[in-house]
């Protein structure tokens, strides 16, 4: 089934609504989909790349949009069932100080998660069921979503199909390398 979805995915991006469908994809990769928008955004920017940076930007803002789906489910969900069930099992407590743990590194979990393959979902849903703060929560995304969309369509655009493969196969990883040595060179500047 996950292949017949990728292969829907990837025909979309020849059509003539391949923006509309790109924008959908983007808003709910957010928060359900298992596919990612790079998907459609790869071959969309190889046929068309003077439109690469309009390509990046509507991947941007509706992945953005959709991450604040993600971020109502969390909230929805916890509050309505979540918290009662903990509270009943006598870990509310335990709860509250995960949330506070979780929001006092939100910024790099969603930076990290916006960036890296790691599942952006999984924060935008988690970032609401904590109760991270709502602006913390949009500003990390569009830094995160801008960052990656933007560099994807960038990467294209200058390389156009040789980079492709790059793309697909290591551009998550440099994400996540660039990730790590950021969170290490500010570990190093605070411990120096």
């Amino acid at each position: 089934m996950l292949r017949r979805l990728y292969d829907w995915t990837m025909a979309q991006a020849e059509t003539r609504n391949a923006l509309w469908v790109l924008a959908f994809v983007s808003f709910i990769e957010s928060s359900v989909f298992p596919i990612p928008p790079d998907v459609l955004m790869i071959p969309m920017v190889l046929a068309n790349p003077r439109r690469a940076w309009l390509i990046a930007l509507v991947a941007t803002v509706s992945s953005v949009l959709g991450g604040l789906l993600g971020y109502a489910i969390g909230a929805f969900f916890y509050d309505s069932l979540g918290q009662p069930i903990l509270e009943a099992m006598g870990k509310g407590d335990a709860m509250a100080a995960f949330n506070e743990k979780f929001n006092g590194v939100g910024f790099w979990a969603v930076l990290v998660a916006g960036l890296t393959p790691f599942p952006y979902k999984v924060i935008t849903i988690m970032s609401g069921w904590t109760g991270m703060p709502i602006a913390t929560f949009v500003i990390t995304s569009i830094i995160a979503r801008a960052g990656r969309f933007f560099i994807v369509a960038g990467l294209l655009r200058l390389f156009g199909a040789p980079i492709r493969d790059f793309i697909e196969r290591y551009l998550g990883l440099v994400f996540a390398a660039f990730i790590v040595l950021l969170l290490g060179g500010f570990y190093l500047l605070k411990f120096l």
